[in-house]
């Protein structure tokens, strides 16, 4: 109106992307896949649900971006986790542990769970998976290529780094989505060591 006084409502600035991922995760954490919603989430941090969506466009897009924003950590961590002083052997060991799920409500594979559901119908969340798959792949394929150069491994021949980095890593899947769905009788600590037997038969020669 002419001749107000009142000065016009100053609208918060946005939050860094980074923030909104890590309160997503942290919801996630704390009341599960289920109850992380564009409306929960912006009261968490903040915003409106329309304001999010103007930024991630859907909800397919933010579970893939929170995914990313996981993987990119994680992946700090294994590269730091490999490059220490160690065998191959005991590297692959530690590349599992950081593969496998922490317990049944482990965020990160609540959301890898959740991409590989809809993976099939969205396109973005499908070539999202594979690229953030395609990481761990280079670096189990890494190792084993370094293991048998040097003769710390010694597979029967012919053998095929890139087939059994494929084959190490669905094995993991395997074990990971029965340790997040709680299935009785399996253990992390039980996964890691069929894991280590896996790894014994097929790189002990």
């Amino acid at each position: 109106m002419a001749g107000s006084n009142t000065a016009p409502a100053r609208r918060r600035p946005a939050l860094p992307r980074e923030q909104v991922l890590a309160a997503a995760m942290e919801s996630i954490a704390e009341r599960g896949l289920a109850e992380l919603t564009m409306a929960a989430l912006g009261r968490r941090v903040g915003m409106s649900g329309g304001h999010l969506l103007y930024y991630f466009g859907t909800k397919d897009r933010l579970l893939l971006e929170t995914l990313r924003w996981s993987e990119r950590r994680l992946g700090e961590r294994r590269r730091a986790a490999l490059g220490r002083p160690g065998t191959v052997r005991e590297r692959l060991t530690r590349f599992a542990a950081l593969y496998l799920p922490d317990d049944g409500r482990d965020p990160r594979w609540a959301l890898w769970v959740e991409v590989w559901r809809r993976a099939q119908a969205v396109a973005e969340l499908r070539d999202g998976q594979l690229e953030l798959e395609l990481a761990w792949q280079h670096d189990a394929v890494a190792l084993l290529r370094e293991g048998t150069a040097s003769g710390e491994l010694r597979p029967r021949p012919p053998f095929d780094a890139e087939r059994h980095a494929v084959r190490l890593r669905a094995l993991l899947d395997g074990f990971g989505t029965q340790l997040v769905a709680g299935l009785p009788g399996i253990d992390r600590a039980a996964a890691l060591e069929h894991v280590e037997e896996h790894l014994d038969a097929v790189l002990a020669g």
